[in-house]
C-alpha cells in the first residue's frame, strides 16, 4: 500500500464565491488556480492553491455554510505558514482590514492564531517552531 503524502484538498461552501476567493488570495496569500462557471448540473467553483500541492475547493451554494467550531473549540482545520514573521504579517493584514482574528498563541511545536473567513468559518493559521538542533 502506498504511503499518504498529505491532504490534497479541502472543500468549503460559500454563498459568495468572489468574496471568499478574495479573502484567501488577498489576505492569506493563496493563488487562484482554476474557476468554473455554474452549469445546470453543477455549482460554480474556484480552486485556490494554498501551497505544497494543497488546495481549497470553494463551492458557491445557495445556503449559508456551517461555521461550527470543532470539539476542542478550534477551527478543526488549518493553514500553515513558514515563519513566525509571516504569521505576524498575516495577523496584522487581517487586523488592519478589520477582519476577525485572534491573538498569536505559542504552543510547544508551533505558533497559532484563529481567524474567521468572510462566511464566519474559523480557520487556524500556524507556523511551526524550529526544532532544537534542527538546521536553520
Amino acid at each position: 500500500m502506498p504511503d499518504l503524502l498529505g491532504i490534497n484538498h479541502l472543500t468549503l461552501a460559500t454563498a459568495d464565491l468572489d468574496r471568499l476567493v478574495r479573502y484567501y488570495t488577498e489576505f492569506l496569500g493563496a493563488t487562484l488556480s482554476f474557476e468554473r462557471a455554474a452549469t445546470p448540473a453543477d455549482p460554480r467553483i474556484a480552486i485556490v492553491d494554498v501551497g505544497g500541492a494543497d488546495h481549497l475547493v470553494l463551492v458557491e451554494t445557495t445556503t449559508a455554510p456551517r461555521t461550527d467550531r470543532d470539539p476542542l473549540d478550534g477551527a478543526g482545520w488549518g493553514l500553515r505558514l513558514g515563519t513566525l514573521d509571516q504569521l505576524r504579517a498575516v495577523h496584522d493584514r487581517l487586523a488592519n482590514a478589520g477582519l476577525p482574528v485572534g491573538p498569536i498563541d505559542t504552543l510547544p511545536a508551533q505558533w497559532t492564531m484563529t481567524a474567521e473567513d468572510p462566511d464566519g468559518r474559523p480557520v487556524d493559521i500556524r507556523a511551526h517552531r524550529p526544532r532544537p538542533g534542527a538546521p536553520a
